[in-house]
């Protein structure tokens, strides 16, 4: 078979003849029909010759060593190449940074170019190779600039491949820190859509559809999904879960990881490695404030149901998913489960919470990665809040270990079960540690084995470069867009259809909007007005309440947080309430969090809940031409009364939820 490379990185082929190891593989593997030789792609390595395939001489010594081997086992491999390196080169691997872009000037990693200077030093120097990327930008572009950054790897000194990590780009809310920029992929309803739909099959799907489009521009690794219960009804983070049902979520987190990692038997070289998280408990979120802050680092169990929070990962363990990632939050007190007791720490220095629970009695074998910046200082900003704009500078989100060293903080999370600390790049801690006898370099083995593991699973050490043209086809291609506005229409929740408002005829129907574009209305024949008084319907888009409460915190200004009702003098309110002067009024409410609709069922002819759809999935669905088939995945409570008197970890138990947990109409 012929090895492809590109003209300007062709290279001397090395012909290897020689070694006891390649005459032993030669007997065992000569003549083996079933092995088919990789292509490589674009590369500069040199290349090697053995049996009659090629390999790629990663460490460009001229010899087949096992780890080069793609005959071996990614186990083998994974082993011999630990043994081979450095303590630095180790602690590097250890380290899952952030890619620096040029011209950043938030701190966030945001940008269309990488900073390639920056990249070589962290990848050639400290030897860090696995990075989140929050660049955004074309296919061709996002993948032209992974390419540059393996051509940069490929000239360390053993030819480890770069991991590239994402978080979710398919969807429609945007929050740094939490997910990222679409960028051209197809686009999807929220988590919270796929538990609407409660559909195993579907959420599958579109994980493979997610894949293809990573693996096309070089992401190799989704940090998601979320498998955290959204008990909590005020937490800023129920949009990216798949609501309060511990059942839905079992199958759905189990659907995801399979369609993203090509299968429930773990990793190969289509995969795209699943991040579960946030182990576990983060969904308990004291008073509703979220575990990025200081005020919002706790967790908490009055029902003493921590055990359902766990429970909930149990799909991901059933589809092997590759990695986990703990939770920012902290116990609020003295919590036990299952025969282990909770420290006072965040989960990622907790060994009670990776090595008892997670990696003891549920039996994870995989990479444990650590959330960002937990061994960061939070400065006085972080912890107190700005006296002007907030900034990413000065976060940590050390909860627990606020007062302890960087190198305390290192050695109690290494020692609590992590493998990798992410949006840090810091291996020094780690060197430094070993050297004062704080931790062994057997323990820093065993995860650097867990880390190239991976990669040698998903075949990166083979073809670490994309195809530039694979990658314009593959991302946001048509027939992947109206797959993703055919779940759009469908996850919607019918709440409220007074007279059979919908399905509408439009027959030339005069309309009002707010919160739309009216050359969508216009499309399907509607003819837009400027008042409600002079419609025939009026239609609003709006979304669930929020407040801001803590502008002088970074993610208090990020994240949705407080009330979910509607109070007079909000724009969304006042716009429902116009719209009620229409002789039919549809409300459709993007639900990020379960909004109180008490005072909006009777300003309207019929709701529509969304959990992220485009204007033209709401026409359709509007006009018929799609139909709304999701069940609400979360009760919507009547009142704040009564979710301020909720138990953050049990699910759907306010007193009197307006709609319960499962309800949706139908056509």
């Amino acid at each position: 078979m012929r090895v492809r490379t590109e003209p300007a990185l062709r290279t001397s082929i090395y012909w290897f003849a020689g070694s006891s190891l390649a005459l032993g593989l030669a007997g065992c593997i000569d003549g083996d029909s079933s092995l088919t030789q990789p292509d490589f792609g674009a590369t500069s390595v040199p290349l090697l010759a053995a049996d009659g395939y090629k390999f790629k001489d990663l460490n460009k010594d001229g010899k087949l060593e096992p780890y080069e081997d793609w005959r071996l086992s990614a186990d083998a491999r994974a082993k011999d190449l630990v043994g081979r390196m450095t303590l630095a080169e180790k602690a590097g691997l250890m380290m899952h940074g952030t890619a620096p872009v040029a011209d950043d000037t938030t701190g966030a990693g945001t940008g269309t170019s990488y900073d390639l200077v920056a990249l070589d030093a962290l990848v050639n120097t400290k030897y860090v190779n696995t990075f989140i990327t929050r660049m955004s930008g074309d296919a061709q572009t996002m993948a032209e600039q992974y390419n540059r950054i393996q051509q940069l790897a490929e000239q360390s000194r053993l030819g480890i491949p770069v991991s590239i990590s994402t978080d979710p780009r398919h969807h429609f809310q945007y929050t740094v820190g939490a997910s990222a920029g679409n960028g051209g992929f197809s686009q999807w309803p929220e988590t919270l859509g796929f538990a609407a739909l409660n559909d195993a099959a579907q959420t599958k799907r579109f994980g493979e559809i997610a894949r293809q489009e990573y693996r096309a521009v070089g992401l190799t690794q989704a940090l998601s999904p979320q498998a955290d219960l959204s008990t909590e009804p005020r937490w800023p983070r129920v949009n990216g879960t798949f609501g309060e049902d511990v059942n839905i979520v079992k199958a759905q987190v189990q659907a995801y990881i399979e369609g993203f990692q090509g299968g429930s038997d773990g990793l190969n070289p289509k995969s795209v490695v699943a991040v579960v998280k946030h182990w576990g408990g983060y969904g308990a979120a004291k008073d509703g404030w979220d575990s990025h802050t200081h005020y919002g680092r706790f967790m908490t169990f009055p029902g003493n149901n921590l055990d359902m929070h766990l429970k909930a990962f149990e799909g991901a363990f059933a589809a092997k998913a590759g990695s986990v990632m703990p939770t920012y939050s902290m116990p609020d007190g003295t919590y036990t489960v299952n025969g282990v007791t909770l420290e006072p720490v965040g989960a990622g220095f907790s060994k009670a919470m990776v090595t008892d629970l997670l990696r003891g009695q549920y039996g994870f074998k995989g990479v444990v990665l650590s959330d960002w910046l937990i061994t960061a200082d939070c400065d006085e900003a972080c912890l107190n809040g700005a006296a002007g704009m907030p900034s990413f500078i000065g976060l940590g989100t050390p909860w627990g270990m606020e007062t302890a060293t960087k190198l305390d903080r290192y050695v109690k999370a290494v020692n609590a079960g992590l493998d990798q600390f992410g949006g840090v790049t810091e291996p020094e801690y780690l060197i430094q540690a070993v050297q004062q006898g704080l931790l062994t370099e057997a323990r820093i083995n065993d995860s650097a084995y867990r880390i190239l593991l991976q990669k040698f699973q998903q075949g990166l050490f083979e073809q670490s470069s994309v195809d530039l043209e694979k990658a314009k086809t593959t991302v946001g291609n048509a027939g992947f867009k109206a797959e993703a506005l055919d779940v759009q229409r469908r996850a919607m929740v019918l709440l409220q259809n007074n007279a059979s408002t919908l399905p509408m005829q439009v027959s030339g129907k005069k309309v009002w909007l707010y919160g739309i574009d009216a050359s969508v209305a216009a499309s399907y024949g509607f003819t837009v007005v400027d008042s409600p008084a002079a419609a025939d319907v009026a239609i609003v888009r709006v979304s669930t309440p929020h407040e801001l409460l803590h502008p002088n915190y970074m993610f208090g200004l990020l994240l949705h947080e407080g009330r979910l009702n509607f109070a007079d003098g909000d724009a969304d309110y006042e716009a429902i309430k116009a719209a009620a002067a229409a002789p039919k009024s549809i409300v459709s409410i993007y639900m990020d969090r379960p909004a109180i609709l008490s005072n909006v069922t009777g300003k309207s002819s019929a709701i529509l809940a969304n959990f992220g759809a485009t204007d033209t999935a709401l026409f359709d669905v509007i006009t018929g031409k799609g139909k709304p088939q999701g069940k609400l995945p979360f009760e919507l409570p009547s009142s704040m009364d009564e979710v301020s008197v909720q138990k953050s970890d049990m699910p759907h138990d306010t007193a009197h939820p307006l709609f319960a947990l499962g309800f949706g109409l139908s056509y």
